[in-house]
């Protein structure tokens, strides 16, 4: 989408001509590889059928699924890598400096810090850390195919605990932080764990309120330092420092190493739909999800720093990260709240994190990637009239040329090397996946960090892994081709009017098949009819999300089985799709849509955007509080009327278009419970919040 533009002929004809010189006469060869490389054909079906199956082109023969012969579990992949790179910079943390309580303009106190530089464990070092900690776990009775627990923030700590647990083949339960007690108990209970590796933060404000209802429960593990007296805990619940346990010694086991086939992880979703479910994940399965994955990034190796910030209890995160300690690469740890130089815990005048660290590759959720660009838009607006052409010209330039594979190098080193500083100003991949991304905000990603999207999609079932765009593909909308490690095939859903013999691209349910599937849900065989095994013995999953593959091979995602709904007159409704079209609406922070099937039209819940919302509320003369503007009948009639008109201009059908809606003075995050980690809904808890609104809105009351 382009930047609106009213500029003098004249001067945007000299512009595009002077930066076309520039970019043909330094980068010729690179100029005219691009192109052709952004044109040409990324996966086929190897059936010649529709249906497919589809391969990547390198793995139209057979699906690969491992990055080295004999490296097949995931201890031997750090082990490789520690012998390869010893000295190399591994897991990097920021010193605190200073920490204080600010004072807010509405009375209220909020923490802000002022970090150090990073410090830094060699490869090395964080070996030899994991294998102690693997050892003081076995003598506290920790036993190889017994599962034990982490709960624990995105941290140095967090991995070393991992690699230790992949050693000694103790399968790892992984618990996203942000879970409320009665998920985490159902985890804790459901596993039947007598260990569990947790924070001092959240012992104290989550696990130790549900401690007694966890009877199996014997062993605490704080990974923070101090304190090192834990008093008052229930009695036969021993709590201990990780530093403590590192130093505890015992004999080693005979056969503990692991095999392939053994579980690794035991992954708890996020619970977007109901009570979260175990993914049992073997060595090979992630093997083989992140040899998929390393292909897909160009020139992957020690040069690189990865920053991690993201839920290491989500497969993305872990998934990167892996990635990156199997080629060599440096991993500095951060939070949403210290990413950024302007993010909320960062004391003003003082750097966050992507600015010393300066990271080449990063993974995002598209919810953070949105809000970037909602910002960036916004300063934009408040730019002098000289500074907005300009920036507009190289926007809209540098926009025509990536939709013909092409690089704009002096329009990226004139115009946009300010706004890459927000992300550290090195940054070279940037990989997006846990839900769509919108074409409005992965163009501006392109444009103004000079750097492509990786746009993958995969499930937790799947490790991950299933596609990803490959780097110099810049086409949106889309999520790229099978990776060399998996195929994907798509089945009628005649329900929903998706049919492999639909033209002018086949469209159904996408099944994902390959060694990267998973081993199935955990004590739960009623959910485990989505997996199958097909005649040749491949492992599939019915994802429930419904593609198109288009003639290049590339896929698209259009729909999902749970999130359509037909209407009272018969009309079916997308809400992820009516969601996705309205995001990128600057009034709208979030938004969910709702549909019931004995009415005639949708609705919508809306975190509205702060800023933009007070400026209108000043144009149309409203006045209140924050909290009194969202709930102002006014109010909601003109956000609804601007909702409208951006339906319309996305081009929702009228029946689509949400004919009434609620605004919400708070914000959506995980630990309200209305959406997961990755920033998903959850439908079902959005509905029971907004029970009394829905029955308003329907006319109820």
């Amino acid at each position: 989408m382009k930047l609106k533009e009213d500029l003098n002929p004249v001067l945007l004809l000299l512009f595009q001509v002077t930066v076309w010189l520039y970019s043909v006469l330094a980068f010729l060869p690179s100029y005219l590889f691009s192109s052709e490389r952004a044109q040409r054909l990324k996966a086929r079906s190897v059936t010649g059928r529709p249906a497919g199956p589809y391969r990547a082109m390198g793995a139209t023969k057979r699906l690969v699924s491992s990055l080295h012969p004999g490296v097949d579990t995931l201890d031997k992949v750090f082990e490789d890598a520690s012998r390869r790179f010893p000295d190399r910079d591994c897991l990097g943390t920021r010193e605190v400096v200073m920490e204080e309580d600010e004072r807010q303009s509405n009375g209220k106190f909020f923490k802000k810090v002022i970090l150090g530089q990073y410090r830094w464990l060699s490869y090395a070092e964080t070996h030899r850390a994991a294998a102690c900690f693997g050892v003081g776990l076995a003598a506290l009775g920790q036993r190889a195919h017994n599962n034990i627990a982490i709960f624990c923030e995105t941290r140095a700590e967090w991995v070393i605990a991992a690699q230790a647990c992949f050693m000694q083949n103790f399968p790892l339960v992984t618990l996203y932080s942000t879970l409320g007690g009665p998920a985490i108990t159902h985890g804790l209970n459901e596993t039947e764990v007598s260990h569990i590796i947790t924070s001092r933060e959240l012992l104290e404000t989550r696990l130790k309120f549900i401690l007694l209802e966890v009877p199996r429960l014997q062993h605490i593990i704080v990974v923070d330092d101090t304190p090192t007296e834990w008093p008052g805990y229930p009695r036969g619940i021993s709590v201990h420092n990780m530093a403590t346990v590192q130093g505890l010694r015992t004999k080693p086991e005979n056969g503990k190493r692991p095999m392939p086939s053994d579980i690794a992880v035991i992954m708890y979703t996020s619970g977007s739909t109901g009570i979260p479910k175990g993914v049992m994940i073997s060595h090979s399965n992630i093997i083989a999800g992140i040899t998929g994955m390393a292909e897909r990034i160009p020139n992957l190796g020690e040069n690189d720093t990865y920053i991690g910030y993201l839920p290491l209890a989500h497969v993305l995160e872990l998934s990167a990260e892996l990635v990156c300690v199997a080629h060599g690469c440096r991993i500095g740890y951060s939070s949403p709240q210290t990413l950024a130089d302007q993010s909320t815990k960062i004391k003003k005048g003082s750097k966050g994190d992507t600015s010393v660290l300066q990271p080449t590759l990063m993974a995002a959720v598209p919810e953070i990637m949105d809000r970037i660009y909602k910002n960036v838009m916004t300063k934009v607006e408040e730019m002098s009239s000289a500074q907005r052409t300009l920036f507009t010209l190289a926007y809209n330039y540098k926009l025509e040329q990536l939709s013909q594979g092409r690089s704009t190098p002096l329009c990226d080193n004139l115009v946009f090397k300010k706004v890459r500083s927000l992300l550290g100003g090195k940054t070279r991949v940037l990989l997006s996946g846990g839900a769509p991304l919108s074409a409005a905000t992965q163009r501006f990603i392109n444009v103004c960090f000079c750097c492509p999207v990786g746009q993958g999609y995969g499930l937790t079932e799947t490790c991950g892994a299933g596609t990803i765009s490959e780097m110099w593909d810049y086409s949106t909308g889309r999520v790229g081709g099978p990776l060399i490690c998996s195929e994907i095939k798509l089945k009628d859903w005649v329900e929903g009017g998706y049919h492999i013999t639909d033209t002018p691209t086949p469209r159904g349910e996408i099944l994902i098949g390959g060694p990267n599937v998973t081993m199935g849900y955990y004590k739960n065989e009623a959910k485990n009819q989505d997996f199958f095994v097909d005649e040749t013995g491949q492992r599939w999953f019915c994802t429930g999300d419904i593609g198109e593959v288009h003639p290049d091979g590339c896929l698209k995602i259009i729909d999902r089985k749970k999130d359509l709904v037909k209407l009272q007159a018969g009309e079916y409704v997308s809400l992820g799709k009516v969601e996705a079209m309205l995001k990128n609406c600057p009034l709208i922070d979030n938004i969910c849509a709702y549909a019931n099937s004995d009415e005639m039209y949708v609705i919508g819940f809306v975190v509205p955007n702060q800023k933009n919302l007070l400026l209108l509320a000043e144009q149309y003369l409203i006045r209140g509080s924050w909290e009194e503007l969202c709930d102002n009948a006014a109010m909601e009639e003109v956000v609804l009327q601007v909702i409208t008109e951006a339906a319309l201009s996305a081009q929702l059908e009228r029946f689509e278009i949400p004919r009434k809606i609620r605004l919400s003075p708070d914000p959506w995050t995980p630990e309200t419970g209305l959406v997961t980690e990755a920033f998903k809904l959850k439908r079902q808890q959005l509905k029971s919040k907004y029970q009394d609104d829905i029955e308003r809105m329907y006319g109820g009351k």
